[in-house]
């Protein structure tokens, strides 16, 4: 194994992209923070959307528990420690350090600072963000992002890389729909969960692409 630190997580076109949705998934998590404060009722928008999900799964409960499965910590730590052992057998040590932090990063700013923070509660139950999506989106944007760099062989590779990292997000939908359906939380909880998990990916990348930090690994 010839581990390295590895190519930039970011290429030069999407370093732009990915601080403009770091910022984006910043504002957002905020602004519905100040405005979900210390509730504990649906708004207009959770309840036109949760309604009829709600609805559906009254009678889908069974496969609403194993939709949500992917969001908890085993699989999700799972995942995570694959990702980990794929990118180190790769070599790149950067993208190894992308999976270890990220989830746990994300859930650290989830349970351990906006959830008591911001304090709203869904059947007496902290709700804000939702921790599975966070998971689920924290994972789906790390397997994005290290399927950015251009592949060796383009083509066939190239269209492989946008159908895993599509499907990724899809389950992360699916994950988050059915956190709907079962009360778990309402719909934009798992919205904030989504722009908390996809905008510490992007903090995380852009922090290990810094021109510092490469040289600081690779004098290391």
């Amino acid at each position: 194994m010839n581990l390295r630190y590895g190519r930039p997580l970011l290429t030069a076109d999407t370093r732009l992209p990915a601080g403009a949705l770091l910022a984006s998934c910043a504002i957002l998590v905020t602004v519905l923070g100040v405005l979900f404060a210390h509730q504990d009722q649906p708004d207009r928008l959770d309840r036109a959307i949760d309604s009829p999900v709600v609805t559906w799964f009254g009678g889908h409960q069974g496969l609403g528990k194993w939709l949500i499965f992917p969001g908890s910590l085993l699989p999700a730590g799972l995942a995570t420690a694959a990702i980990v052992a794929a990118c180190l057998l790769a070599g790149r040590l950067n993208g190894a350090i992308l999976a270890a932090s990220a989830l746990l990063a994300a859930e650290a700013l989830n349970d351990g600072l906006l959830k008591p923070l911001i304090h709203r509660t869904y059947l007496g139950v902290l709700t804000y963000p939702s921790g599975h999506a966070t998971a689920v989106f924290a994972l789906a944007a790390t397997v994005t992002v290290l399927l950015l760099a251009p592949p060796r062989q383009p083509g066939r590779a190239g269209a492989v890389r946008i159908v895993i990292s599509v499907a990724a997000f899809a389950l992360a939908c699916v994950v988050a729909t059915a956190l709907i359906g079962l009360r778990f939380h309402y719909f934009t909880d798992t919205v904030a969960g989504a722009a908390l998990g996809t905008g510490t990916v992007c903090g995380i990348a852009l922090l290990l692409d810094l021109p510092v930090i490469r040289r600081l690994a690779r004098c290391g």
